[in-house]
């Protein structure tokens, strides 16, 4: 009798590891995770490549980018700047574009790719939003993406002033501006930042350990939490047969996903490399270095900051003087009070969404858009507000490509930045809600055919054709809307309940929550409706043997 061993025999020193650490049992376990497929999952695969993109190119031009504000003369390969005097930080980017091989490449790919990454983190965010997959277990998840997409947008503003160039020399000067105007505090924190006067001594040399030691570390830390989460909790999954939320359905870890996410990457990789070779960004040459008492024409910041330089451009220019004290509200209002409300908002709502709805139960099937009819309109009114102060960075580009007024414009989006978004709100919530009654309408009567019966009454019918299961389970895999509840005023003992204002705000809020939402039909509901089209067919079936039989393909206009 041979007896087989069910161990699998390592290498030697891959035991001895094995036999310490047990990496045979914990590989097991999870290389055969399972994740579902989708392609939208793939846009947080996209921010993750993107900083890998990041800390590779990083790297290599750390090795040739001098961080220092000491004066020099270029005396490089680039002739329109010879003989100039400017900082060793902008001496070395020009050394980097011309005279250290694939030294522009490099710049241009890294400056992609922290393009791409923020993009990507704010379509992977969205992509939460809309479908709800910010729900429990995983709002610490939405606040670590959340923190990720901050701290890649501060970096990315870092990164944009190290190698001052007059352009990024302006946005520091607003940077500063925003600075001085905060309260009591912001000569103090000016002074901290810069090293002194404005625009300082050491601003570059401490940026540049913010931007390659402090920041991606914190990234880096994030991003692991993150991974670690989504494992733990399980992937989200979008509806469909035979996936419930106690199950994931797709490929496991390895081999099958390994091999597809190790092909994704190489994928952006080219991708951005291509962008990095054919399409010039940045080109810091062109700027000169950065002179306090010069201002670029036309200068933009890259477009992840634009809704904050549009903030302060439309907002209307006034000031108050307290004590001797001048309060430039002009500057605090759309820099230091608007954006952090609007942050702290949209961080905050997978809180306040679970306060409305009393919804405490664990969710790891994920919405369709039109099935939250109002959180879709609320995300669309953030869109909205945030792509209004966007336009608002470039107000001036505006006027002079269009031909229009500078005032004209500004004006225009001083209220459309108020009116936009109560008016995307109020389109995509109905929107949202016709597309439920259509799905409500296909699920209870079939698909329209366009086919038209005569019964021998004289009554006319439109034939239906059933839709498919798949399509029928993934319409049905929702929770009914309840909106909460406010409870008896008082308890069993006649004493008044605590909060009652408090609840009655909340039902209110509920309410308006689910207001106009069509509800999932009962089981009962949708039999009836199935039996009441088959004896529409039936009727098909008993006129087609008779003369009065009559059809007509119905003519859809």
């Amino acid at each position: 009798m041979t007896t087989v061993s069910t161990s699998t025999e390592f290498p030697g020193p891959v035991k001895w590891v094995d036999d310490r650490l047990g990496i045979a049992k914990i590989g097991k376990k999870n290389l055969r995770k399972i994740f579902p497929d989708h392609w939208s999952f793939m846009l947080g695969e996209i921010a993750l490549y993107s900083f890998i993109i990041l800390i590779l190119t990083g790297t290599f031009l750390t090795f040739w980018f001098k961080p220092s504000m000491a004066e020099v003369e270029y005396q490089g390969s680039y002739s329109l700047l010879k003989g100039l005097h400017m900082s060793e930080a902008y001496a070395s980017t020009l050394d980097i574009t011309f005279d250290v091989r694939g030294g522009l490449l490099m710049r241009q790919i890294h400056h992609w790719a922290a393009v791409l990454f923020i993009a990507a983190m704010m379509v992977h965010l969205l992509r939460m939003f809309f479908t709800g997959a910010f729900r429990k277990p995983r709002e610490l998840n939405w606040l670590i993406g959340f923190g990720m997409l901050f701290l890649g947008i501060i970096e990315g503003f870092i990164g944009y002033g190290l190698p001052d160039d007059l352009l990024s020399g302006t946005g520091l000067r607003i940077t500063n501006g925003m600075i001085q105007a905060s309260p009591v505090v912001g000569t103090y924190m000016n002074f901290f930042i810069f090293g002194g006067e404005f625009p300082g001594d050491d601003f570059v040399s401490r940026f540049f350990i913010v931007h390659v030691l402090l920041i991606p570390g914190i990234i880096l830390a994030l991003v692991t939490a993150h991974l670690f989460l989504v494992v733990y909790h399980k992937h989200t999954q979008y509806a469909g047969p035979g996936r419930t939320q106690k199950n994931v359905v797709g490929y496991p870890l390895f081999p099958v996903y390994t091999a597809k996410a190790g092909g994704f990457f190489f994928v952006v990789f080219g991708i951005t490399a291509l962008m990095g070779a054919l399409m010039q960004i940045n080109p810091v040459w062109l700027y000169g270095p950065y002179n306090p008492a010069e201002v670029t024409a036309g200068a933009q910041p890259d477009w992840y900051m634009g809704w904050l330089e549009g903030s302060v451009r439309i907002f209307p220019g006034f000031e108050s003087t307290f004590w001797g004290i001048t309060l430039s509200w002009n500057l605090i209002i759309p820099a230091l009070i608007v954006p952090p409300a609007f942050v702290t908002l949209v961080a905050l709502y997978p809180f306040i969404e679970g306060w409305i709805t009393g919804d405490k139960r664990e969710h790891h099937l994920l919405d369709r858009p039109r099935d939250v009819p109002t959180r879709t309109g609320i995300g669309v009114a953030f869109i909205t507000f945030y792509a209004m102060l966007w336009i608002g960075g470039g107000n001036d580009l505006i006027a002079t490509h269009f031909n229009l007024s500078l005032n004209h414009v500004t004006w225009f989006l001083r209220f459309a930045v108020i009116l936009g978004p109560i008016l995307g709100f109020w389109i995509a919530r109905r929107w949202a809600i016709s597309l439920q009654r259509a799905d409500h309408d296909r699920l209870m009567h079939g698909l329209e055919t366009g086919v038209i019966m005569r019964s021998p009454e004289g009554k006319y019918t439109e034939k239906h054709q059933p839709i498919s299961t798949y399509e029928a389970y993934s319409i049905t895999a929702r929770d009914r809307l309840v909106p909460h509840e406010i409870g008896p005023e008082t308890d069993e003992n006649g004493v008044r309940a605590p909060r009652r204002a408090l609840n009655k705000a909340r039902a209110a809020l509920s309410r308006f929550y689910y207001a106009d939402a069509v509800q999932k039909p009962t089981a009962q509901e949708i039999e009836e409706a199935h039996e009441h089209a088959h004896d529409a067919d039936e009727i098909h079936e008993l006129t087609e043997d008779t003369e009065t039989y009559r059809e007509v393909t119905s003519d859809r206009s």
